[in-house]
């Protein structure tokens, strides 16, 4: 019985089946995230330059716990990035800058 709770989980491969239209993928430059106590609702946004119209391009629901894992998972991804090309530069209108749009 001990070796049983010694095993480490098996990882489950998953087949994924991307479509042509959304393998382009869209380019978005804004996100507008929103939760009520069941789901997070985050939207994908596109802003053009020179302009205070913005389209959303996709919008993703999650559960909270879900969420959670996107959290880690970009936050990893995000180490990830800065540890192979440096730290990412925000500039103004970025999260550290207090005058941002970001809420």
């Amino acid at each position: 019985m001990a070796d049983d709770a010694e095993q480490k989980p098996t990882r489950v491969q998953i087949d994924v089946e991307l479509d042509d239209a959304l393998a382009l993928g869209s380019y978005v430059n804004m996100a507008r995230i929103f939760h009520t106590q069941s789901e997070f609702v985050l939207d994908a946004l596109f802003l053009p330059p020179q302009s205070r119209k913005a389209t959303v391009r996709a919008r993703l629901i999650l559960s909270p716990t879900h969420a959670r894992f996107l959290h880690a998972a970009l936050g990893q991804n995000l180490a990830l990035y800065e540890e192979k090309f440096g730290a990412i530069k925000t500039g103004p209108g970025g999260p550290d800058d207090p005058g941002s749009i970001l809420h």
